[in-house]
């Protein structure tokens, strides 16, 4: 199978289950998974990919988690939430001096991802039970990233390598 169709694939297969996993044994919103999932491919894929896609996710539910704490702590009007979140968008670049962090869209992931859940799920940020905004799309990214390194390696493992090697063999070292 060639590596599109072998990805094609595996993504639609990991993509069905992974609703049916999110809707029945982690549930946590499917959205962020796939925006996650998407995060791993943008930075490269790959354990490398894993690691770069996670680290930036989750520093973007730190700042989001944050922000929207910052903005809760100071009254939460529309003005001061405003505020929070801009300081945090210029938190969220400036984490890209960091080389492990380097792909803001990743960092912006994680942000919009928290931002998400508080309008999805009904919670705020002062939740303290294992239904806050922040742990739940944490969980959710690791779990988009993991859902990217998968559909990736049964890509691989489904493809079949190319026959067309137009490559002379060498005779050298060989009877003649």
């Amino acid at each position: 199978m060639d590596s599109r169709s072998a990805l094609t694939l595996s993504i639609g297969v990991l993509g069905g289950i992974a609703v049916a996993f999110t809707a029945g044994v982690v549930t946590v919103p499917i959205w962020v998974v796939f925006l996650a999932w998407a995060s791993f491919f943008f930075v490269g894929g790959g354990v490398a990919g894993w690691v770069k896609s996670v680290s930036s996710n989750l520093v973007g539910v730190v700042i989001a988690t944050a922000s929207l704490y910052a903005a809760h702590l100071m009254g939460g009007s529309l003005l001061v939430t405003a505020i929070a979140v801009g300081v945090g968008s210029a938190l969220m670049v400036q984490a890209s001096w960091v080389p492990l962090l380097g792909t803001t869209p990743a960092v912006v992931v994680g942000f919009a991802s928290t931002v998400s859940t508080v309008a999805g799920r009904g919670h705020d940020v002062t939740v303290t039970t294992i239904s806050h905004p922040g742990l739940v799309a944490a969980v959710a990214c690791v779990l988009g990233a993991s859902f990217g390194l998968l559909s990736e390696y049964l890509a691989t493992v489904v493809t079949k390598p190319s026959t067309t090697n137009t490559a002379i063999p060498s005779t050298e070292g060989s009877p003649a």
